[in-house]
C-alpha cells in the first residue's frame, strides 16, 4: 500500500519539479533573448526613427549597402524587388529575394535564409513610382549561435534536473510517508491492544455468565462469587472504553478544554478528602501539601483527571504503611505540581514507555490489572495545558510524578 502510494507522491513532486525547471529555463531564455538583442533591435530603432525623421536611410549616401555591425538599408520597389543597393543577380541577397522581402512593418521580425539570421525593422513609403519599402537590416549569427548554445546547454540541464527531479520526488516521498507509516503502525498496534485489552474482561464476563446458566435455580448468594466477578468486568470494561474514546477524541482534537481560574491548592485538598477513606481502608496514608494559594488557569475537570490518573497509579503500587503526597508550588515563571508515593517504584528500562498506551509495567499485570491507558491520557491533558510531565524512580523507595506548567499560558 505505501509503495503504491510513495510512486504517486513521486509522479507528483517530480511533476512539480520538472515544471519549475521548465518555467526557471524559460525566464532565462526569454531573459538572455532580450539582453543579447537589446542592443541590435536599438541600432535598428535608431535608423528607423532617423528615417521617418527625414533623414536619409540609415544617415548612409544612396547606394551604400553594407553587412558590418551596423545595420544594413535595402530600398524595395512597388515590384517588391531591391532597387537599392544596385546588386548583381548572383548576390547572395539578390538570389533569396522574395525571403529577404518584409512580412510585417513598423515591427521588428527575424529572418532566417539558408542557416543565416537576420533581425529587420522595415517601413512603407509613398513615392512618385509608387508604394516603395525601406527595411533596416542586421546579421544576428552570433547572436542566434549564443542563444542555440545557451537553449542546448538548458534543454541538457532540464533532461539531468528532471531526472534528478525523479529521483529527489522519490526521496521526498519516502520521508514524506515516514510519519504516515509511522502513524498507520501506530493505529495497527492500537487496534491490536485494544482488541486484546477488550477480549480478556469479555471472555472472563462470557464463562462467569454460562457458569450461571449452567445452574439456574441457584440463589444470588450461592452465585455471588461469579456476579461479583461479572460486575468487576464489566466496571473495568467500562473503564477501558471511557478510556478509549477519550484517547480517540483527543486524536481528533474532538475533547473540548474549558479553561477558567481555580484554586489548584484547594483541588489537592479535594482529592485528598476523595481518596483518605480508601487509603485508610488499605492501612496507607495520603496528604497533601501547599505553601500558599495557587491560581490556576486551566481546565478543572481535566486537571482532576489527572490528579486521580497519578493517585491512583500510586494507590496500587504502595504498600500497606505506604504514604502518597501531593503538592502544588508556585515560582516567578511556573507552577508545579508533583504526585509522590514511597511504593514499588518503576524500573529504569520502563520510565520512557510508561506514557505509552496500554503500556503496563510486567511485574504489576497480575496483581494490578488495568488498561494501560491513563498515563497516555495524563500527558494529553498536561500537553493540552502547555506544561511537561516527567517521572523519577527507585525500585522499592519512590516514585515521584513532576509536572510543570507556565504560569502565563499561551491562548489556544
Amino acid at each position: 500500500m505505501f509503495q503504491k502510494t510513495r510512486l504517486q507522491l513521486t509522479l507528483l513532486n517530480s511533476i512539480v519539479f520538472i515544471v519549475l525547471i521548465a518555467i526557471l529555463s524559460r525566464t532565462i531564455y526569454f531573459y538572455t533573448e532580450n539582453q543579447i538583442y537589446k542592443d541590435v533591435n536599438d541600432s535598428l530603432k535608431k535608423d528607423y526613427r532617423d528615417f521617418n525623421n527625414g533623414g536619409m536611410p540609415g544617415g548612409r549616401p544612396q547606394g551604400e549597402f553594407l553587412l558590418g555591425p551596423g545595420p544594413s538599408v535595402i530600398v524595395w520597389g512597388p515590384d517588391d524587388t531591391i532597387i537599392e543597393p544596385r546588386l548583381s543577380v548572383d548576390h547572395f541577397f539578390k538570389v533569396n529575394e522574395q525571403q529577404f522581402f518584409p512580412e510585417t512593418f513598423d515591427g521588428i521580425e527575424e529572418i532566417s535564409v539558408n542557416g543565416y539570421t537576420y533581425r529587420a525593422l522595415s517601413t512603407k513609403v509613398d513615392t512618385e513610382y509608387g508604394e516603395m519599402a525601406v527595411q533596416f537590416i542586421r546579421n544576428v549569427d552570433t547572436e542566434k549561435e549564443m542563444l542555440d548554445r545557451l537553449l542546448l546547454i538548458l534543454f541538457v540541464g532540464g533532461g539531468i534536473g528532471s531526472l534528478v527531479a525523479v529521483g529527489a520526488g522519490y526521496l521526498l516521498a519516502g520521508r514524506a510517508l515516514i510519519p504516515v507509516k509511522k502513524s498507520w503502525d501506530q493505529q495497527q498496534q492500537f487496534v491490536s491492544d485494544a482488541s486484546h485489552e477488550i477480549r480478556t474482561p469479555l471472555a472472563v464476563i462470557q464463562s462467569r455468565a454460562d457458569l450461571l446458566f449452567q445452574s439456574p435455580n441457584a440463589t444470588i448468594e450461592e452465585k455471588a462469587v461469579d456476579i461479583s466477578i461479572i460486575s468487576k468486568e464489566v466496571r473495568r470494561l467500562n473503564k477501558l472504553v471511557n478510556g478509549l474514546l477519550t484517547l480517540t477524541r483527543t486524536d481528533s482534537n474532538q475533547m473540548e478544554v474549558k479553561k477558567s481560574n481555580f484554586f489548584l491548592d484547594d483541588l489537592l485538598i479535594d482529592i485528598v478528602e476523595q481518596y483518605t477513606d480508601i487509603a485508610s481502608f488499605q492501612e496507607k496514608s495520603i496528604i497533601s501539601h501547599a505553601p500558599e494559594q495557587v491560581v490556576f488557569h486551566g481546565d478543572k475537570e481535566r486537571i482532576h483527571q489527572l490528579l486521580v490518573i497519578l493517585v491512583d497509579n500510586a494507590m496500587k503500587f504502595t504498600e500497606e504503611g505506604g504514604e502518597i503526597s501531593l503538592s502544588c508550588i508556585k515560582n516567578a515563571s511556573s507552577i508545579i505540581l508533583t504526585v509522590e508515593d514511597n511504593g514499588k517504584g518503576i524500573p529504569q528500562e520502563d520510565l520512557p514507555l510508561i506514557f505509552n498506551r496500554f503500556y503496563q509495567v510486567e511485574q504489576s499485570r497480575s496483581a494490578n490489572e488495568g488498561s494501560g491507558l491513563g498515563l497516555s491520557i495524563a500527558k494529553w491533558i498536561v500537553n493540552t495545558h502547555q506544561g511537561t510531565i516527567k517521572v523519577t524512580s527507585e525500585q522499592n523507595e519512590r516514585t515521584r510524578f513532576e509536572i510543570t506548567f507556565p504560569k502565563n499560558q499561551k491562548k489556544n
